[in-house]
C-alpha cells in the first residue's frame, strides 16, 4: 500500500545533558517509532542543556511556538520536557491547547490525543504533579518547623507591606527551586502573575534559581 503523504509537521525533540552528548540513539529510536506508525518524515532539534533551564529559555519553547494543531510532537522519554512532573505537565497542557499529538517512545503511548488512554495520561499526570506540590509543600511546613524549633527567626523582611503570599514564602521559594513557573505560582496562590513578579523582586527572591 502506497504510504500517505504527510501534511502535518513531525517534530523529534532530543534534550541531552551536558554530560551525556550522545543523540544518536535517541535519534534511531524515534525514527524507527515514527515508522511504526506511519508518519512519514521526522525533522530533529536537538539541544544540549541541563533539564534544570525551563523550557520557556530553551529550544522546546520555540518547537512548541511553531506547531500547530495535528502537528506531531515526540520525544524518547517523558524526563526530555523537563526536570520534574510540573514542569512536565506544563508543557504538555501548552501543547494540548495546541491540539498538538505528543508521543513519547520510551513510554510507548500517546499523550495529546482523544482516546482513552491519552485521557488516563493525563489525569494521572495531573495526580502526580499535585501530589508533587504537596509533597514540596509538606517538606517546606516541616523545615519551617525544625527551624523554628532550633530558635531561627523566620518570616518576611521587616520594613515591607504585606501580601497574601507573605505566609507562604518559604514553599514559594521550595518550588522555584523545584523549577515552577510564575504563572503556575500565580495561579496556585489565586493571585496575578504580575502580582508574583513585584512580589518577587520585592523580596528580593526574583533571581532564585531551580536546583539539580
Amino acid at each position: 500500500m502506497k504510504r500517505t503523504k504527510n501534511i502535518n509537521k513531525v517534530i523529534g525533540y532530543i534534550r541531552v545533558s551536558t554530560v551525556d552528548q550522545d543523540t544518536a540513539k535517541n535519534e534511531a529510536a524515534i525514527l524507527k517509532f515514527a515508522n511504526s506508525k506511519d508518519f512519514g518524515k521526522v525533522e530533529f532539534v536537538s539541544e544540549n542543556v541541563s533539564g534544570m533551564k525551563s523550557w520557556k529559555n530553551r529550544k522546546l519553547y520555540d518547537v512548541v511556538q511553531r506547531l500547530n494543531p495535528d502537528d506531531i510532537l515526540i520525544v524518547p522519554e517523558l524526563s526530555r520536557l523537563g526536570r520534574s512532573l510540573v514542569n512536565v505537565l506544563e508543557v504538555l497542557n501548552e501543547l494540548t491547547k495546541r491540539n498538538v499529538k505528543v508521543y513519547s517512545v520510551k513510554e510507548s503511548f500517546q499523550l495529546n490525543g482523544d482516546d482513552m488512554q491519552s485521557k488516563v495520561m493525563r489525569t494521572m499526570l495531573g495526580l502526580f504533579a499535585e501530589i508533587e506540590r504537596d509533597l514540596i509543600s509538606a517538606r517546606t511546613k516541616e523545615g519551617l518547623a525544625a527551624a523554628r524549633a532550633k530558635g531561627r527567626m523566620l518570616g518576611r523582611p521587616k520594613g515591607i507591606g504585606k501580601s497574601r503570599l507573605d505566609e507562604h514564602r518559604e514553599e514559594i521559594i521550595a518550588l522555584l527551586k523545584n523549577g515552577s513557573q510564575r504563572q503556575f505560582i500565580a495561579r496556585r496562590y489565586k493571585v496575578n502573575p504580575a502580582t508574583v513578579t513585584h512580589w518577587l523582586k520585592r523580596h528580593r527572591l526574583d533571581n532564585v534559581k531551580p536546583e539539580p
